[in-house]
């Protein structure tokens, strides 16, 4: 049988806490300021762009985070496996103030993202070339600073190779932009390293691996202090230690200390702490950063499945792209903050950033609302995998994509994205690839012309393609940079050829093994391979799927395809994604969602939806629609998912048949009912009680605009007010075929970014201020643009009138 543990403090790092701390330099010797507004913008290719005399006067002005890509528009002529949606190349440009009083200060400049192919200028100078587009990473502008002076960034980003992703990537500067000064002596940029090798209820021994550097050309002593603070603002914990440094010297300095009776992160209570880093010289403060802090363990048992902080738990996760739908790849914490919290609120517990790094905006969030992750890094090794580009599986597919890169990138890409998470308290896994062993895309072996070999997606053995041994010499490599960087957690990947890599080394190379879509071949693979730590890495809805895990303590959990639609990877023409979301692109809750909440939530909850029983493409039962639209007479199926134990359907208040007990062997209770408009409604019990409540109605004519704000008030620095649209008719019911045209217009200190209706097959603009709501509904995105006051927000439509929210931006 093989047990892991991992016991660990883990900080919450953005660049190493650098962007958490935006103290003064008086006070810290650390100045952190994001330069993500007034960027100078055009597409296309320009001679001589990175050289401050360029003229770029009649360039757009924008701010970032910015995806060029969704501005679209949508093409049938391009790639479906990225939301026919153009690529190309691009430049910005920005210009920079520095102070002369600046000149003994050590400068960096730090993206978290831009996709893809960037390369940074600094008034004129190439600083480097960067091919990931998920990869954050820093430059030393230093040398090349005109303090005193106007300083131009120039970036030119090469997305040109359009196809080259299985799904949506976007392009651009996508992610926030910082500057950091520090002094010459200063903890260097992901310098910190914090984990407890012993954690008991009592006491956590907690250890930090501090990086600091010496870029002077003199040897100095300084002391680092770190300070442990509670949620009351008190100091639990403390530790010094002199350090002497030579010239020009990093040294990795580490130190420990005592926690008593610490509050452990978990799902439920994700308990955070600060961490305060300290440096002084000669007694006075030359730099410091402030850290967020979760002390959790980790488990994993062969046998026994997962446990967190000791006790035994499912892992209830989804499978997540990056996009937020029209607003693309553009990162927007109030965005994904309400995302993550609807995903939460069905009782999911986990997250895997399929299938690359994401943004520390992300992480952090997770860290805050008691969310695990499984954090991927590649999607693809040394070879491509099949780029689709008129459909899904259709056609003759290409091959662009981050396999051109991987052999003089993946590993340094690789150890920077450990480098830059590994202390979150959030992540529990870290994945070193994704179906890079999908049988004959693009590897093959012997095997799979085996008889009864039960392994999907292959067609038999191709010798022409490239050899699946050398699976487990590449993994092997990875495996051992997530390692040394970061031993307190497993090293895993998500397998869907585990048939033919079980011929491999690839299982062997591994702590734990996720099976992509192979449920059939969990319970004997469990007796084949005893020792293996067996979970689902990426699984369909289906309850059978469920349980699976369910029912078998030596499965840990399950990752679903997907936790919300996305762009890319979409249908023939017209379609802008995927739609196997539990939410759709604007977020809301989808049948999926509902029948997802009814097998993970603990709290009673009830839906009911329907199908039109003559009809197979609508038959699906964990996708019943919330409608209450046929024809007299008409036979439909009412499906209900629930939790109670047991459920009632009623009819304009009459009962339907008798009351019916849940139903363990489908996940889901139906009835067939004869169409008669009105109100259907559906009842959950406990122990004889009501409990909960769900009720559908027949659409009446659009009558009004009901917007309601996520929250009523927002940042005016980075703040997005998310204001959701309901089309009512005139009893109050929401009119699920409405698709009425909504204007929006805004005044005061917001401006829309988007309207999202998620309708997957609307091709249209989604740059103006007009769209058509979708299944009665949409979601509008309106960003701060820096200013204090209150915005007041207008939506119209022909016959609706007007719906006014005011939002406060503070």
């Amino acid at each position: 049988m093989r047990s892991l543990n991992f016991i660990g403090t883990f900080l919450l790092l953005l660049l190493a806490g650098y962007v958490t701390c935006q103290a003064s330099e008086s006070s810290t010797g650390r100045t952190i300021e994001k330069i993500d507004n007034n960027w100078k913008f055009a597409k296309g290719d320009y001679n001589s762009a990175e050289r401050p005399e360029f003229d770029d006067a009649a360039w757009r002005t924008l701010d970032l985070p910015h995806d060029w890509s969704v501005e679209g528009p949508y093409n049938p002529e391009l790639a479906s496996c990225t939301g026919y949606l153009p690529g190309g190349t691009a430049w910005y440009r920005k210009t920079i103030d520095v102070a002369a009083g600046q000149k003994d200060k050590k400068i960096y400049i730090y993206f978290e993202g831009i996709y893809r192919n960037s390369e940074v200028f600094i008034n004129g100078h190439s600083l480097g070339m960067r091919p990931n587009g998920y990869i954050s990473y820093f430059y030393d502008l230093s040398p090349f600073i005109k303090f005193g002076q106007k300083n131009t960034i120039a970036v030119r980003v090469d997305h040109s190779e359009s196809a080259d992703s299985r799904w949506y990537t976007g392009s651009g500067i996508y992610r926030d932009v910082y500057l950091i000064y520090t002094n010459a002596i200063h903890i260097a940029l992901w310098g910190i390293y914090f984990t407890a090798p012993d954690i008991t209820d009592k006491q956590a021994s907690a250890r930090v691996e501090t990086a600091v550097q010496n870029t002077t050309n003199t040897p100095v002593t300084i002391e680092i202090i770190h300070e442990f603070i509670d949620s009351q603002n008190q100091t639990v914990a403390k530790s010094e230690k002199e350090v002497a440094l030579a010239a020009s010297e990093v040294k990795n300095v580490t130190q420990d200390f005592i926690v008593d009776q610490p509050q452990l992160w978990s799902i439920e209570h994700p308990c955070l702490y600060l961490l305060r880093t300290s440096i002084f010289q000669k007694q006075k403060l030359i730099d410091s950063v402030v850290e967020k802090v979760g002390i959790r363990t980790l488990g994993f048992d062969a046998n026994t499945g997962f446990s967190l902080n000791g006790k035994s738990m499912k892992v209830k996760g989804v499978c997540l792209h990056h996009d937020s739908g029209c607003l693309g790849s553009a990162v927007y914490r109030d965005v994904w903050q309400r995302r993550l919290e609807n995903l939460k609120a069905l009782g999911c517990n986990a997250i895997r950033t399929s299938h690359n790094p994401r943004s520390s905006i992300f992480y952090e969030l997770c860290d805050e609302l008691g969310l695990l992750v499984l954090d991927e890094a590649f999607d693809e090794w040394e070879f491509p995998k099949k780029k689709w580009l008129k459909g899904w599986n259709v056609g003759t597919p290409g091959f662009q994509g981050a396999a051109e890169f991987f052999e003089a990138w993946g590993q340094t890409d690789l150890r920077e994205m450990i480098r830059r998470d590994r202390n979150h308290p959030s992540i529990f896994m870290w994945s070193i690839g994704n179906e890079v062993d999908y049988p004959n895309d693009p590897y093959s072996h012997p095997i799979l012309d085996k008889e009864g070999i039960d392994q999907q997606h292959t067609s038999g053995y191709l010798p022409d393609q490239p050899d699946a041994e050398r699976l487990g010499g590449i993994a092997k490599k990875l495996a051992a940079i997530v390692r040394e960087y970061d031993p307190s957690r497993p090293v895993t990947a998500g397998l869907a050829g585990p048939v033919m890599s079980n011929e491999t080394e690839y299982p062997g190379a591994l702590d734990v093994v996720g099976y992509n879509y192979t449920e059939r071949r969990y319970a004997r693979d469990h007796k084949t391979y005893p020792e293996r730590v067996l979970y689902g890495s990426e699984n369909r809805h289906d309850y059978p799927a469920w349980l699976a895990v369910r029912d078998n303590d030596y499965i840990f959990g399950q990752f679903i395809w997907t936790g919300i639609d996305y762009l890319g990877e979409a249908l023939a023409w017209p379609s802008r994604g995927f739609g196997s979301g539990l939410l759709d692109l604007g977020g809301f809750k989808k049948p999926l969602g509902y029948f997802r909440e009814s097998l993970w939530s603990d709290r009673p909850m009830i839906y009911c939806g329907t199908n039109q029983m003559n009809n197979r493409r609508h038959a699906n039962p964990y996708q019943a629609l919330p409608s209450w639209n046929y024809k007299d007479g008409e036979m439909v199926r009412v499906v209900v998912y629930t939790n109670c134990e047991k459920a009632r359907l009623l009819l304009n208040g009459q009962q339907i048949s008798e009351i019916k007990e849940y139903d363990n062997e489908k996940g889901f209770l139906s009835w067939d009912v004869p169409f008669k408009p009105g109100k259907l409604e559906a009842i959950g019990y406990n122990t004889d009680k009501p409990v909960a409540q769900y009720t559908i109605a027949t659409d009446k004519a659009p009558d009004s605009i009901q917007a309601k704000a996520w929250k009523n008030a927002i940042s005016h620095a980075e703040g997005v007010a998310q204001i959701e649209l309901q089309i009512d008719d005139k009893n109050g019911n929401p009119v699920f075929l409405a698709n009425n045209e909504i204007t929006c217009t805004a005044t005061g200190p917001l401006k829309l970014i988007g309207l999202e209706a998620s309708n997957p097959a609307d091709m249209g603009d989604y740059t103006d201020n007009k769209q058509n709501v979708y299944h009665g509904r949409m979601i509008a995105y309106l960003r701060a643009t820096g200013k204090q006051g209150v915005a007041t927000v207008t939506f119209t439509s022909p016959g609706l009138g007007d719906s006014v929210v005011e939002i406060e931006v503070k």
